[in-house]
């Protein structure tokens, strides 16, 4: 078995061994390939059977090229680097690791919320320059405080991640409200929450937003201009999911306008944000470098979920952590048994 790993540092940059992955064939690691499209993906690829990949995309085109992939297995929760419906048509399962950050990444939307809400960041620099010192009251602050407690959260998805920063809402005294179209309201009322049939109504009437979908071509721009000025302006939107999700020019404007009091991002269309990126000049807005999944046992969690369903596809059994279940309708996994 040949196995090929397109871009390992980010989630391995030494620290971690692939002694795992070893066990089930020949491994190559590349440290990057490209994040973009590009011919070095397929050359690399070769005749490999199963790609490793965590940013680098796998298209159409590539696996045309790579005619011997069974497997195509992504060190992520997200997916849309690999064009997973022509893979289901090919019979390729995509396996990814959904689960494999769930608490850190709820704990960092919240962490975020925090921050806009508290400017811890902001008022230690304060102390440090001295400003506390020089002011004549014994408390000292620099911004207005937002207090959480009694506010209504707007969760758009409630997957495992939506799930888990729900509850860490609820830990803090907000109330939630949860929008999610493959559940039922009597699933997510059964939850504590309150249930909305349309994002767009969830959007209008909560004090937060905290995004958990991913980017497919139904939620890409889901929440754009339209959606910002119904939004209330002292409403705040975190997104730690995809890029994308949120159109970033209508949220620039959201922002210098004052239609929203301020938003946190984890995520960006372009993944890196450049000198001169307008985001960057944007009222109320804080930024992470997509880390909020990059704590050391998540990144473990990752590699041993990932390692888990490569052996049980590469033993013909069918695997449930797929990006793409429909694969397994395919004629080649017809007498599968699950793993």
């Amino acid at each position: 078995m040949k196995i090929v790993v397109l871009d390992g540092y980010t989630e391995n940059p030494g620290d971690l061994s692939w002694d795992a992955l070893k066990e089930l064939g020949e491994v190559e690691v590349y440290d990057r390939t490209s994040y973009e499209e590009s011919p070095l993906i397929a050359e690399r690829i070769g005749d490999a059977e199963i790609v490793v990949i965590n940013k680098t995309p796998v298209s159409r085109e590539t696996m045309d090229k790579c005619e011997n992939i069974k497997l195509i297995a992504v060190l992520a929760t997200g997916y849309n680097v690999v064009d997973y419906a022509y893979a289901k048509e090919k019979g390729i399962p995509v396996v990814n690791v959904p689960t494999y950050g769930t608490q850190i990444v709820g704990q960092y939307a919240l962490g975020l919320l925090l921050e806009i809400c508290s400017h811890y960041g902001h008022h230690d620099e304060c102390v440090k320059e001295g400003k506390w010192e020089n002011n004549p009251d014994w408390c000292f602050w620099d911004y207005p405080m937002i207090e959480l407690y009694g506010k209504t959260a707007g969760i758009i998805g409630l997957g495992r991640i939506g799930r888990d920063t729900a509850s860490l809402c609820t830990g803090i005294g907000m109330k939630v409200a949860g929008y999610d179209p493959f559940l039922t309201k009597e699933q997510i009322e059964g939850m504590g929450y309150e249930y909305y049939a349309n994002y767009e109504d969830l959007l209008k009437d909560c004090d937060v937003i905290s995004i958990h979908v991913p980017l497919t071509k139904e939620t890409e721009n889901m929440v754009s201009a339209k959606q910002l000025k119904e939004m209330k302006n002292t409403a705040i939107i975190i997104n730690c999911s995809r890029g994308g999700i949120i159109n970033e020019a209508d949220l620039i404007e959201a922002l210098d306008s004052g239609e929203i009091a301020g938003a946190g991002l984890d995520v960006f269309v372009g993944e890196e944000i450049h000198p001169g990126n307008p985001l960057l000049d944007a009222k109320n807005l804080i930024f992470s470098p997509h880390s909020a999944a990059q704590t050391r046992e998540a990144v473990i969690n990752m590699a041993t979920m990932c390692v888990e369903g490569c052996k049980a596809v590469c033993a013909g059994k069918k695997w449930k952590l797929v990006a793409n279940p429909d694969v397994y309708k395919h004629e080649k996994w017809k007498d599968a048994e699950w793993a």
